[in-house]
């Protein structure tokens, strides 16, 4: 994420920080290594305070593919996966460089990496743009991780809000997803009480907890 004093949140398409990204990258994979994590969120970073978007965004692109391209090759050493998120700007941040799944699909084409994916927040993606099953299925072979959250509140699935969530779940699963689902919310209280969404959503499915069929006992 960069220096979050300094008001940074990443460095990936950041002009003039290729250094402290690569050392921040090195870094992250060492981690990664440890904990058994084949995947890290390459944060783009922000726009540069006083200076417009449009004016900088040619250079931003050019910076973010260049060091997009040293992490892939980076990465492919480990056998790991890069991610891009989309970060929303019309709540969360406005002066996040990357912030819809169009503008990162391009960015992954012009990148050319297979281990590049797209980290897919469906809370950003309904803010910006929402459309979220067809985006789903069109950006489906880019994705490499999801994670969630209620809009706009961003809590648990099962509060009040806009999406759907056991219809996203059946989608991702007639979709072919396999991977995980990331738990990107503010619980409302408790923890742990917050999770009763979960529970509820396996016996739905006739699960036990855990995610175990009851069938199979």
């Amino acid at each position: 994420p960069g220096d979050p004093e300094a008001g940074e949140l990443g460095l990936a398409a950041v002009p003039g920080r290729q250094a402290a990204f690569r050392q921040a990258l090195e870094a992250a994979v060492h981690y990664a290594r440890a904990v058994g994590c084949p995947r890290i969120h390459v944060m783009a970073g922000r726009v540069p305070l006083g200076t417009d978007r449009a004016a900088v965004a040619g250079e931003m692109e050019t910076t973010f593919i260049e060091n997009l391209r040293y992490a892939a090759d980076l990465l492919s050493q480990e056998d790991m996966i890069g991610l891009l998120e989309p970060i929303n700007n019309r709540i969360t941040d406005p002066r996040y460089y990357l912030n819809t799944p169009h503008h990162a699909a391009a960015i992954l084409e012009k990148v050319g990496r297979p281990n590049l994916k797209l980290q897919l927040d469906l809370f950003h993606c309904q803010i910006m743009d929402g459309n979220l099953s067809r985006n789903l299925e069109t950006y489906f072979p880019l994705i490499g991780h999801i994670q969630i959250a209620q809009v706009p509140g961003r809590h648990e699935p099962d509060s009040p809000g806009e999406l759907n969530f056991p219809y996203l779940f059946d989608l991702l699963e007639s979709l072919g997803y396999t991977g995980y689902v990331g738990c990107e919310y503010a619980p409302k209280g408790d923890t742990l009480e917050g999770l009763g969404w979960l529970r509820s959503y396996w016996e739905s499915r006739g699960l036990q907890h855990g995610g175990t069929s009851k069938a199979a006992k």
